[in-house]
């Protein structure tokens, strides 16, 4: 019975876990500057990032041109406090986004996995925020 208790109590708090909604959940507006060379350019970017009832997080990534939001991709992201961390998949150059959260502020990196090349360098705002 305390076997059971016990499982019972972890699930419990497991699925607890799950639903917490982390701080980094909500909209997110900024610049992201270009590393390297040409073509690459230099982005002013809206991020928003939402949790599922299962707790997976995700990253809608939008471009603003000409005033207009222009997606780029959605990825899947994990959350371990304070940093977020995107890998980016299915695309000619895999890499992986890492964000540190610093109030209401979000700084992050793109790097290429292939060459370790620092791509993009990222700082975004809480929508609504200064």
């Amino acid at each position: 019975m305390k076997a059971l208790l016990f499982c019972f109590a972890i699930l419990l708090a497991s699925n607890a876990f799950a639903q917490s909604k982390p701080p980094v959940v909500g909209e997110w507006e900024g610049e992201s500057v270009c590393q390297v060379p040409k073509p690459c350019t230099t982005e002013h970017v809206i991020y928003d990032i939402e949790q599922d009832a299962a707790g997976q997080l995700t990253m809608k990534a939008d471009k603003v041109v000409n005033g207009q939001r222009e997606w780029m991709g959605t990825l899947n992201c994990v959350w371990f406090a304070p940093k977020l961390s995107c890998p980016l998949t299915n695309v000619s150059r895999p890499g992986d986004w890492v964000f540190t959260l610093e109030g209401n502020t979000l700084r992050g990196t793109l790097t290429l996995r292939d060459t370790k090349i620092v791509f993009r360098k990222v700082t975004v705002r809480r929508k609504g925020m200064s």
